[in-house]
């Protein structure tokens, strides 16, 4: 019986990757080409989120993945509000929440005149001491923006129950440990990708060597 049921749960899993897979497709959010990624680090594959969140029903479909997996038995949910990093992870909160009934927040990144920055909920968004917390976000590499998140929840007495990505491209060896608590968090993935990424330069980057110009996707421009 126990074989059944896991074999079950590797074929659901198999699916929901695979139709999370198609949508990134077929929304052309898969490309090829030499990025500066977000972590420092150069690849020759760039997932570029907003192609799939600008599609609401695609946007719809992939939270409601999320959905499913926090509610209970009961059909009611196992969290009582959702929150993610912006940007991307404003609209998932946002969307997990409204299928879920639940409040969704978001942190933004805070500068300091150092250079350094930490997350931090504004704009009036609040936390109770033991709220169960969902966080949500889009493309996971190093799992930065995560991390960052969960001491900003941690200092407002959240307990986070969850942590979901829709893509994780570090191939599954990126790990979730507070650098305020030391606690480990478990790590969902609709998708689990492993694209390869390089150290920049020729000596251990291939476009680099090939010296192909590297664009910064997103906000950051375009590097040369």
């Amino acid at each position: 019986m126990t074989t059944i049921r896991q074999a079950a749960a590797v074929a659901a899993r198999t699916a929901i990757a695979a139709r999370t897979e198609a949508l990134f497709r077929s929304s052309g959010a898969l490309r090829d080409g030499h990025f500066l990624l977000k972590s420092g680090r150069h690849g020759e594959h760039y997932l570029e989120k907003f192609q799939v969140l600008q599609d609401t029903a695609a946007t719809s479909e992939l939270c409601g993945l999320w959905a499913a997996s926090l509610r209970g038995i009961d059909g009611q949910p196992t969290a009582d509000l959702v929150a993610g990093p912006t940007t991307g992870g404003v609209i998932l909160a946002f969307e997990t929440g409204r299928q879920l009934g639940l409040r969704a927040i978001f942190a933004e990144e805070v500068k300091q005149a150092d250079g350094s920055g930490h997350r931090e909920f504004r704009r009036g968004f609040t936390i109770a001491p033991g709220e169960r917390v969902v966080l949500v976000d889009d493309i996971l590499t190093t799992g930065g923006s995560l991390l960052a998140m969960i001491p900003a929840v941690e200092a407002l007495g959240g307990e986070i129950v969850a942590c979901h990505v829709l893509v994780d491209r570090s191939g599954g060896m990126a790990s979730l440990t507070s650098p305020r608590t030391g606690r480990v968090y478990p790590l969902s993935a609709l998708w689990v990708l492993e694209l390869p990424t390089y150290e920049p330069g020729p000596a251990t980057c291939p476009r680099c060597a090939e010296g192909m110009p590297v664009y910064a996707p997103g906000s950051t421009g375009t590097g040369s």
